[in-house]
């Protein structure tokens, strides 16, 4: 069950979702909340202005989870994000050992959305996290802020 708090953390992820298309990537944005409802670490995407594909915020977060949190930290920890994980951002949270995922949106939602946008497929299946990293704990989409999800992603494509 999504509670207010994480509304708020979500809320956190559609602004940085908002900077990555102010900075001309896609909009997701991503925050790293540890047991005790601290923020941690927050991302956005960063695929084009850093000229990398692998620049999603979820990845991000993973890599730094790694190197900052012991694993008993990382498994009490929630990532909050904007989207659904790709693939690549489910394998590195179940390596990593992270906990619970909370998205607005999903991987389904938005392989509609870009499509119907004229947008053409993506060049890696959507897969549903729990497909790729089975024991995590994942909540989402949530109603009302996966469309404003979509609509970031219509101002997006109407700015490139």
């Amino acid at each position: 069950m999504v509670s207010d708090d994480d509304l708020k953390h979500l809320r956190r992820c559609l602004e940085l979702a908002a900077e990555a298309i102010e900075a001309g990537d896609e909009p997701f944005g991503s925050v790293l909340v540890g047991r005790d409802g601290e923020v941690l670490a927050e991302d956005r995407n960063r695929e084009t202005s850093e000229h990398d594909q692998t620049g999603h915020p979820e990845f991000a977060l993973a890599r730094w989870a790694a190197g900052h949190l012991d694993p008993e930290q990382r498994a009490a920890a929630t990532v909050y994000t904007s989207g659904e994980h790709c693939p690549m951002c489910s394998a590195a949270h179940g390596w990593v050992g992270l906990g619970r995922i909370v998205f607005a949106s999903s991987s389904a939602q938005t392989s509609a959305w870009l499509s119907d946008l004229g947008v053409g497929p993506s060049p890696v299946r959507a897969i549903p996290i729990q497909d790729v990293a089975p024991g995590v704990v994942v909540e989402g989409p949530v109603a009302g802020l996966d469309e404003e999800v979509h609509e970031l992603h219509r101002r997006y494509r109407l700015t490139t």
